[in-house]
């Protein structure tokens, strides 16, 4: 299987996980404790087997860039969390930063 798309599944569980991680309010509410407990399992078995076939530093900066994004994007989208125009230039910065440490990672 293409360790991207495995990569993909992973940071889609734990944008899943983080944002249900609010919603468990303190882990007092049973259903989205769940998913955080099962987001967060899921996401790190995948991140792991990604990692057999990618660099670390590859995997980790397209993890926690895509999944800074997913999670600010998620919040706006499920809890009215504001987005600004200095939120949305430092989430392209960490795009942007992401890129070039991907980019990076080919060169020897």
């Amino acid at each position: 299987m293409n360790p991207f798309l495995i990569l993909g599944l992973a940071i889609s569980a734990e944008v899943t996980a983080t944002l249900a991680l609010k919603a468990a309010e303190g882990f007092t509410r049973p259903g989205p404790t769940v998913i955080v407990a099962l987001g967060y399992g899921t996401a790190l078995w995948l991140m792991s087997t990604s990692m057999d076939l990618l660099p670390i530093g590859v995997v980790y900066a397209i993890w926690s860039g895509i999944g800074m994004i997913g999670a600010a994007l998620g919040g706006a989208w499920l809890y009215g969390e504001a987005i600004n125009p200095t939120m949305l230039a430092g989430i392209a910065v960490i795009a942007v930063g992401v890129t070039i440490l991907a980019a990076g990672q080919g060169q020897h």
